[in-house]
């Protein structure tokens, strides 16, 4: 009965590692076509050169760990065990970017965003919270973007007494959102 490949492969290894570089030399001269379809065949979105960098990738992994290779096993799985980790390296390495033309899909991109319609009722809630004045002030600065001096005007207060009541307000507002996330 003639002799596998995996057979003839395992023999060869054995060989070169008890120090034979001739046989050495041979077994990977033999193994990198086979990895290169490997590589190729599960790596089919990388370009050639990209190919070729995992086969050379997994031929020095192959070189600096055959002495883990276990004697007794099966030698194509381990070979092909360290060339299917290189190829997930490379994609990895790479990421999985795919540029397209933002333009061939105008027509399916979604629409401008609009306000939530939400948002208005419930800031009304978590302000109707505050004591009167302090709820307008926050209102008026926080929501209406009214300056300092206008609510101070509006409301027959200084500047330094609305800064004091806005503050007040935000104080109230943070320390009731915190107990709503405990």
């Amino acid at each position: 009965m003639p002799m596998t490949d995996d057979e003839r492969w395992a023999g060869m290894l054995r060989t070169a590692i008890r120090g034979d570089e001739r046989v050495y030399a041979e077994f990977l001269s033999e193994i990198t076509p086979v990895l290169r379809r490997l590589v190729r065949s599960r790596a089919d979105r990388l370009a050639a050169a990209d190919c070729e960098d995992v086969v050379q990738e997994a031929m020095l992994a192959i070189h600096l760990k055959r002495h883990t290779w276990r004697q007794e096993e099966p030698l194509r799985p381990w070979l092909f065990a360290i060339a299917r980790y290189k190829i997930i390296d490379a994609f990895r390495a790479r990421g999985k970017r795919i540029e397209l033309p933002v333009e061939d899909y105008a027509d399916v991109l979604p629409a401008e965003e609009t306000e939530d319609a939400t948002v208005q009722g419930d800031m009304e809630r978590v302000l109707a919270t505050l004591d009167g004045r302090a709820g307008e002030i926050v209102r008026a600065i926080g929501v209406e973007g009214a300056s300092v001096a206008d609510v101070g005007s509006r409301f027959s207060m200084t500047e330094g007494a609305v800064r004091v009541a806005l503050h007040r307000g935000l104080k109230k507002l943070a320390e009731m959102r915190a107990r709503m996330l405990e």
